[in-house]
């Protein structure tokens, strides 16, 4: 792990660019926060309820499409009509913007495990567990299955996202355990264990996005450096590698892994400005150094290098 990722960017960019899409991410987290805060804390009620279910200013519906297909599987009774409503407008607003956008924008445990990455390079805490990336779809699975033979939305217990959330309005009380084993897994047992490999949220939203428009592109990559920045700052290491350095392959520079959390920590951090958002039909697009040759690819080419 480098502990001087984004260095160069901070010299070639400024330190304010070098850091403006975690400043915005940070914003939003808060934001979004405070905004469940303010009625409980301050009694200005702009959003009743949690991230699970919430209405805002009393007319706008939104519902955890997650919690709501765990719902209809324990075989609850019929979903109320603004619950229905809630949750096709975060379907669609997650299918739009990248499905994962969720766990780098809205998460709050996302701050959490940060935290754990940011100390755990600070301390040059090394090696670790080996998870697999496919771990958090069979845990999804699980959680399907256990609505379904128990009749209980069980895992909105455990679930760490629901219990910090909850936690931060009302009062977390034990549920501080839970939190603190994700910051501690994440700390000394593996890198990104909890978001990059087990967390079933992050792999239902990564479905949610999987043709999502909104997307990252190593749209100058010629331009690469091979700094590694990049892969050292990602939480989705492995969803660089096809776009960056696919154009021998035939493949194009867009980010197409629903894996990738459209944090835009990678575009912080490039010194030589490889990665802008894009969206996904731009993965003919190009921009390329004078003086150097493009290589051919099309968007109909693999999307994974080996």
């Amino acid at each position: 792990m480098k502990q001087d990722a984004g260095a160069d960017a901070v010299l070639a960019k400024g330190w304010l660019r070098a850091h403006q899409w975690l400043f915005a991410r940070r914003a939003v987290q808060f934001s979004v926060l405070a905004l469940f805060l303010a009625g409980p804390w301050f009694g200005y009620w702009i959003i009743k309820g949690n991230l699970n279910f919430s209405l805002t200013l009393g007319v706008l519906p939104l519902a955890d499409p997650y919690v709501l297909l765990q719902s209809l599987l324990a075989g609850h009774h019929r979903p109320e009509r603004n619950v229905l409503i809630g949750a096709a407008i975060i379907l669609t607003a997650y299918f739009l913007i990248g499905g994962r956008a969720y766990c780098a924008w809205v998460c709050p445990v996302n701050v959490v495990t940060d935290a754990a990455h940011w100390l755990r390079t600070r301390l040059g805490v090394r090696g670790g567990a080996r998870l697999s990336p496919a771990a958090r779809f069979w845990i999804l699975a699980m959680t399907l299955a256990l609505a379904l033979i128990t009749g209980t939305i069980a895992w909105e217990l455990v679930n760490p996202v629901s219990l910090l959330h909850r936690g931060i309005i009302f009062g977390i009380g034990a549920g501080w355990i839970v939190i603190a084993a994700v910051f501690l897994l994440d700390l000394f047992v593996a890198e990104r264990a909890w978001c990059g490999h087990l967390c079933p949220v992050g792999a239902f939203y990564s479905v949610v996005g999987r043709f999502s428009p909104l997307r990252v592109s190593a749209v100058r990559r010629a331009q690469c450096n091979d700094c590694a920045d990049c892969y050292a700052i990602c939480p989705e290491p492995l969803v660089i590698k096809p776009a960056l350095k696919g154009a021998d392959h035939g493949i194009g520079p867009v980010i197409l892994s629903p894996q990738c959390t459209n944090c835009g920590r990678c575009i912080d951090v490039c010194s030589k400005d490889v990665f802008p958002f894009a969206t996904r039909f731009s993965n003919r697009g190009e921009l390329w150094v004078p003086g150097q040759r493009p290589a051919t690819h099309s968007a109909e080419a693999p999307s994974q290098l080996s």
